[in-house]
Parts: structure tokens; C-alpha cells; sequence
């Protein structure tokens, strides 16, 4: 049986949709195959995905080259174009068996993703490469950033029922999977489409009592506006979910965020922030950024740059603004292109800063590492700890004896 090779860019949803096709693929025993999974959120990473299909031809040169995900469904004709590719899959089409049999069919298999009404939920076993399993919830986005291509490539938001939900946390966790981690678009508008509409907190809640045999849960980008109650006491009762809390923030000045058409003000994310750590102390966060958005001054950026500090954000995902067409912000007055990636060096230098000093506050405290590979792991608060004791897939008692530039070091609990 032939084993697909898979190239995965961009967000945890599409690593989880991979192992998906990786099983759909070795199913179908239609030979030598690779999966190119792009991402649309920028133009570089379109650039990188054309840049990796070029690369696989080479070196796969008699391999079924199918390409697929958000950047396919939305401009499936460049794909298509290209003559080192054989298949262009949508979406919805990657995850359904049939698409990855052999056979004549139309070189474009893409539908109407705006169409689509449910998320069904796939059964994995586990990850090919990781002890932490990502998990989706929740499918589309039912919001219009102005900066945003995304909802265009996944649809509007659905979400998988809870049924399926536990089936598979108990299925990952009775596989050996460790922590999972709970994936979408946008998963704090889960449950919006489901009979009864249950938040995200009451599935968290429901998916911890129903699945003891999971040991960690984590839970991926949070809109700052959407944290329901459930899911706040949850922070502060249930010490299997992590503190850890990666916010979709992209913006400190109310004025970019008014226009980027996001829904918090500066104020509720310094509110939120604060507001978490009274309920879990230990919490960590993290927050995606975007430097130099469309009309943006010198002014505005320092109020972005200072919301580090404000909100003690410590694991940063920072992006120059990358205008996407036919988006309404590609429209706007444009900060220049240098001056975008100049702001986003600041960004990222406040960024390290935040994280050197996290990472020397840990010296001397206890951790509980996830043991990820030999050498290596993570402790609950997301950070990369080495320690040379423990097999991958365990979680061992340690001791945090040094801090590096991006890195903890450790050593086994007495």
C-alpha cells in the first residue's frame, strides 16, 4: 500500500483535515500520491504553496500531485493552470473518500462552498506525527473582517454535533493521544446551528465529563468577544484544560479595529484578559496581530504595539497586512509595503521580549511536560521545555532548572 506524502500549510483546521485525506488517500491504493493542503490567509503563503507543488513534481515526478484547501477553493483556476498538477479538490471535496479514487473525472472538483450546511464529524486514530491531536469542532465563519478571505474558502459557520465530538476525543485518547486540541474558524461561535444551541463552554464541559480518559484539552484561536461564561468557569475548575489561551485580538486601536470590522474594543480585551486571570491565575496568552493595516498611523500602530504589555501577551502571531482581493480592506488607502514589515519587526521584537521574560519567570516552578519527542516536550502553558527523561506521549512531573531564548529547560520532579 502506497503512503501518501502530505504538505500542509497554514492553520491547526487544515493539519487536522490532513490526517483526514491521509487516510482517504491510503484507502483508495490509487498509487504514489501527493497532497498539497494551501493556506489563503496571505499572499506569501500562496507564493510558498505554489513554490512547494513545483518542488514535489521534482522530486515526485510519477506521483498523483492533487492540490486542495483554501487557497484552491478560492482561486481554483490558478491551480489548475499548472501543469505539475493533476487534481484541484475544494474544501468540501477533500474530505470525502470518493474524490481521492482514481478514474476520469474533471481536472476541477470545487463546489459552492457558501452551500454547504453541515460538518461531518471524521473518525481519526491518530496523528502521523504528533502526541497532540487537533480535533475539529466547528467549520466557516459567519463574520466579514474586512481583511479576511477566509469565510470565501470555508463557508459559513457550521458545527460538528457533540455526539461526534466525544466519539472522537475518546477515540484519539483511547489511540494514546495525550492532549487534543480543539479546532476551527472560528470556534467560539460553536453551536449557533445546533439543535439548542449550545455554547462552546457547555461542549467543553460535556466533552471533559463524557471522555475521563482524556489528560489534556486545549483549545485553539478564541474570538475575544465570544468567551462564554461556561467556558470561564471552566478555566477556573477543570485543571485538565490548559491555561493557555491563543486570542484572535489583531489590533489595539479602536479606530483599525472599527474599520478591519472587528467586534472588541481595546477596552474588552484588556477587560478579558484581566477578567481570565481572575479566574485562572496561571493563564497564559497568546494573539494574532496585524501590523500596518490600511490607513493605520504611526499613532494607531503604538497603541497595537502597546496592547502587548496591556494585555500581558506572551506567544505572538504577528503578520504585515497582505491585501487580499476583493476583500474590502484591499480597497482602503495603503500603508506602504515597507513600512508594513518595519512595523511588523516592532511587533515581533516586543513579542520576543514578552516571551524571554515569561519563559525566566518559569525557573524553579513545577511543570507537567507533554513528552513530544525524545528530548522534547511542552508544559501546560504551551511553552517548548527539553528534558531528557520520558517516552513520547507521556507527560512527566518536572523541575524548570533553565530558561534559553525560546526554550525551557528541565529536569524529572524529585
Amino acid at each position: 500500500m502506497s503512503e501518501p506524502t502530505l504538505i500542509t500549510f497554514g492553520c491547526r483546521l487544515n493539519a487536522w483535515e490532513s490526517e483526514v485525506m491521509r487516510g482517504h488517500a491510503r484507502a483508495a491504493q490509487t498509487g504514489p500520491s501527493v497532497i498539497v493542503n494551501t493556506c489563503a490567509v496571505t499572499a506569501e503563503a500562496e507564493r510558498q504553496a505554489r513554490q512547494a507543488i513545483r518542488r514535489a513534481r521534482r522530486e515526485h515526478p510519477k506521483a498523483r500531485l492533487i492540490v486542495t484547501g483554501c487557497a484552491a477553493q478560492i482561486d481554483p483556476e490558478t491551480y489548475a493552470a499548472m501543469d505539475e498538477v493533476d487534481l484541484v479538490l475544494g474544501n468540501d471535496d477533500k474530505l470525502r473518500a470518493e474524490s481521492f479514487l482514481s478514474g476520469d473525472g474533471p481536472k476541477v472538483r470545487v463546489n459552492d462552498i457558501m452551500a454547504v450546511r453541515e460538518t461531518a464529524g471524521h473518525l481519526i486514530q491518530g496523528f502521523a506525527e504528533r502526541t497532540r491531536a487537533y480535533l475539529q469542532v466547528q467549520q466557516g465563519c459567519d463574520h466579514r473582517c474586512t481583511f479576511c478571505i477566509i469565510p470565501f474558502g470555508r463557508g459559513n459557520s457550521r458545527s460538528v454535533p457533540l455526539g461526534a465530538v466525544v466519539d472522537q476525543a475518546r477515540a484519539l485518547a483511547m489511540g494514546g493521544t495525550a492532549e487534543v486540541v480543539l479546532s476551527g474558524v472560528d470556534i467560539t461561535s460553536y453551536g449557533g446551528d445546533l439543535p439548542g444551541a449550545p455554547s462552546l463552554g457547555q461542549m467543553v464541559r460535556r466533552l471533559l465529563a463524557q471522555v475521563p480518559e482524556l489528560k489534556r484539552l486545549r483549545l485553539s484561536s478564541l474570538d475575544a468577544v465570544e468567551l462564554d461564561d461556561d467556558l470561564l468557569r471552566l478555566l477556573a475548575e477543570e485543571p485538565r484544560l490548559m491555561p493557555h489561551l491563543h486570542l484572535s485580538l489583531q489590533a489595539g486601536d479602536d479606530t483599525i479595529l472599527k474599520r478591519m470590522k472587528r467586534r472588541h474594543s481595546r477596552a474588552q480585551a484588556m477587560d478579558l484578559c484581566a477578567k481570565v486571570r481572575s479566574f485562572r491565575p496561571d493563564v497564559v496568552f497568546g494573539a494574532d496581530l496585524i501590523a500596518g493595516f490600511p490607513t493605520e498611523t504611526p499613532e494607531m500602530f503604538e497603541r497595537t504595539a502597546a496592547l502587548i504589555e496591556d494585555c500581558g501577551l506572551t506567544y505572538l502571531h504577528v503578520f504585515p497586512y497582505s491585501p487580499r482581493p476583493g476583500t474590502p480592506a484591499a480597497r482602503m488607502p495603503q500603508v506602504p509595503l515597507a513600512e508594513r514589515k518595519a512595523r511588523a519587526k516592532v511587533l515581533r521584537d516586543l513579542g520576543d521580549k514578552a516571551l524571554a521574560r515569561f519563559l525566566a519567570a518559569q525557573v524553579g516552578t513545577k511543570a507537567q511536560v507533554l513528552i513530544e519527542q525524545p528530548g522534547q516536550g511542552r508544559c501546560e502553558r504551551f511553552a517548548p521545555v527539553a528534558l531528557d527523561h520520558g517516552a513520547p506521549g507521556e507527560i512527566v512531573p518536572a523541575i524548570i532548572a533553565r530558561a534559553r531564548l525560546d526554550r525551557l529547560e528541565a529536569v524529572p520532579a524529585p
